[in-house]
């Protein structure tokens, strides 16, 4: 199988294609574990490449591509090849109604009866709750392949006039529900408003601004260096993705770019630099539905709390395509993986990534000194009760240095829950390693020492 050859060749220092320019910001420790992080993700999940951007200190630090951006005929990954970034296009329509926003030209709670005469039902739901997705609109796209209708070019009107003027799922802002369809009410909205094409307005005033200059609609056809989209089904082999129609991801999914342009826009809102104060509060505002309840998502963007840390940005997922792109913003740090296979999640190698540049939290730096100390058969005694340390005997430390030393180092460590018991608190860790899934059982004293650390393997 031809891809079976490729697989076996990811080792390759050949396929790993730097930017000497980008490296030199991330320390050579680091970026070595990146790339074995990378490699590894590739080989495990069969996907022909992937291209990688880490943000640390609001600066580009590191940029690399893996794999192969096309199979037939072989196509090297760069950092200069474009992919589809999907849904995550959903961040740049809204910040283009947030602008003509600045502009007075519109307002958030505007209804869209005031651009679209007969929407019926749709008509009262207002800018704010399309960009949230909090309203009811029918989503045109649920599935997770191309329909036999999207293989034909279509319009954005047309949409509107097939998903738009549906009845509603339910009561504007009474709910919380992913829809397409708003999106491309809203890339509609920003042409009307602003009077131009959405792909020009966005040039203009995002991506000229931010020196994004590669950044391409998917209207049109892309370059041989570009990412090629790729499927497979269950476990056969990989084959060339079908293609969305013209038309179909307009304002929802529609742009293509490198992972250093996304980049750039994660510096900007890491410094809040293209927007106004009062655009980026309601952008990562996370909704409050009519009945109080809340959700992690704001204007284009996932909005969550993550162990005490914000954590901003969106996924992508496309006929062929998958896209990850997290920001810290008080730490100043962001990760972009865009992927040219719809079958592997991007997230868990975005995950293991940040586990290697993002500083841990108190509770997780502990945990990861504990795993590093177990694989050496050692303890640190003060950090334990007397019965915990009487648990942690000679025989006991032996056992762990003999079955965990050979593994390596961790490549995520991960707290998954929370909650308390016997007057302790208990966090349960995810720890994985390069072919083994362990967890960890914690139960510490609120403030004071550790009662237990036990480590066993996972067996899902």
């Amino acid at each position: 199988m031809r891809h079976a050859s490729f697989a076996a060749l990811l080792c390759l220092a050949g396929l790993l294609t730097p930017i000497p320019r980008a490296a030199a910001g991330l320390d050579a420790a680091t970026a070595a574990q990146v790339d074995e992080v990378a490699a590894e993700w590739l080989t495990s999940t069969a996907a022909p490449s992937v291209s990688i951007a880490i943000v640390q200190r609001g600066a580009l630090v590191y940029a690399k591509g893996y794999g192969h951006v096309r199979l037939t005929p072989d196509q090297p990954a760069t950092t200069a090849g474009r992919y589809a970034i999907d849904s995550i296009t959903k961040e740049f329509t809204s910040a283009a109604i947030l602008l003509l926003a600045q502009q007075g030209k519109l307002s958030l709670d505007d209804p869209l009866a005031k651009w679209f005469a007969d929407l019926g039902e749709a008509s009262r739901v207002t800018l704010r709750q399309i960009l949230n997705h909090t309203s009811g609109i029918r989503d045109y796209w649920p599935q997770d392949f191309v329909t036999p209708p999207m293989t034909k070019p279509t319009t954005p009107q047309a949409i509107i006039d097939e998903w738009g003027k549906r009845p509603l799922d339910f009561a504007p802002g009474s709910d919380w529900q992913y829809s397409n369809t708003g999106y491309v009410l809203a890339g509609t909205v920003v042409e009307r408003v602003s009077g131009e094409p959405l792909f020009e307005f966005l040039r203009r005033h995002i991506f000229v601004p931010l020196h994004m200059m590669r950044v391409a609609d998917k209207a049109a056809p892309l370059s041989d260096e570009d990412a090629a989209g790729y499927t497979r089904y269950a476990l056969g082999p990989v084959q060339p993705a079908p293609q969305e129609g013209a038309g179909w991801l307009f304002g929802a999914a529609n742009l293509a770019m490198p992972p250093t342009e996304l980049a750039l826009w994660d510096i900007s809102l890491i410094e809040r630099s293209l927007l106004s104060a009062q655009s980026y509060e309601a952008q990562w505002a996370p909704v409050v539905l009519k009945d109080g309840s809340r959700r992690a998502y704001g204007l284009g963007l996932v909005v969550e709390d993550v162990q005490g840390r914000l954590r901003i940005g969106h996924a992508g997922s496309g006929s062929g395509f998958l896209a990850d792109n997290r920001v810290w913003p008080h730490e100043r740090a962001a990760i972009v993986i865009l992927t040219n296979n719809d079958w592997a999640s991007p997230a868990d190698l975005l995950d293991r990534i940040a586990f290697l540049v993002l500083p841990p939290t108190p509770a997780e730096a502990r945990a990861r000194a504990l795993f590093e100390a177990f694989q050496k058969g050692t303890v640190d005694r003060a950090l334990f009760t007397p019965a915990g340390n009487a648990y942690l005997n000679d025989h006991v430390l032996a056992d762990l240095r003999s079955s965990l030393g050979a593994l390596g180092p961790a490549r995520l460590i991960e707290l998954e829950h929370e909650s308390r018991r016997g007057g302790m608190v208990t966090r349960l860790w995810k720890i994985l390693c390069r072919d083994v899934r362990l967890q960890a059982t914690e139960r510490a004293y609120p403030g004071g020492p550790l009662e237990e650390f036990r480590i066993t393997k996972r067996e899902d």
